[in-house]
């Protein structure tokens, strides 16, 4: 199944390091029946579009965690696609979100979903307002699609050494 798996520039380095990531508490997220149930309509590839959103919001979270205090940190929302086996629903969090049984190893990784540099000051924005904007905050919510109408862009397994050279 592709999983969606929410992450931080310094998780895609370990990930390079290492060769495999570790998606925290083992959650991602994906096109499961609950997600598709909530949309009216939409085909495949939009459903991906909104599993891959969800753990882009996710990884918001895990950047505000790396940003506070420390300004060395590039604000940008990181995901990783990968194709795994088997995973387990997670309806206690949302329509999307799955669990995966341990380390996914690299070779599992099909792509990588990075912000660019443009969307770095509404990113740092967002993170710090994510938790109110879950909490219903109308104004959090609005500073949150600021950010989420950046448009991460996509790379291939095999660029993402060079991609991490480069910032």
């Amino acid at each position: 199944m592709r999983v969606y798996i929410p992450a931080t520039l310094a998780t895609l380095r370990s990930l390079v390091e290492s060769g495999e990531l570790v998606p925290v508490a083992g959650t991602a997220f994906a096109v499961t029946p609950m997600l598709r149930e909530s949309y009216a309509a939409g085909d495949t590839e939009e459903l991906e579009y909104a599993a891959m959103n969800e753990a882009a919001r996710a990884s918001l979270r895990l950047l505000a965690a790396e940003l506070d205090g420390n300004p060395a940190v590039l604000p940008r929302r990181v995901v990783v696609a990968a194709d795994v086996e088997p995973v387990r629903m997670r309806a206690d969090l949302d329509d999307a979100a799955v669990a995966v049984a341990g380390p996914v190893p690299l070779s599992a990784v099909a792509a990588v979903h990075v912000d660019l540099a443009e969307a770095e000051d509404a990113v740092r924005t967002a993170a710090a307002v994510v938790d109110a904007a879950d909490l219903g905050d109308p104004d959090a919510e609005f500073t949150l699609g600021s950010a989420e109408d950046h448009e991460m862009a996509w790379y291939a397994t095999q660029e993402i050494a060079f991609l991490l050279e480069l910032l």
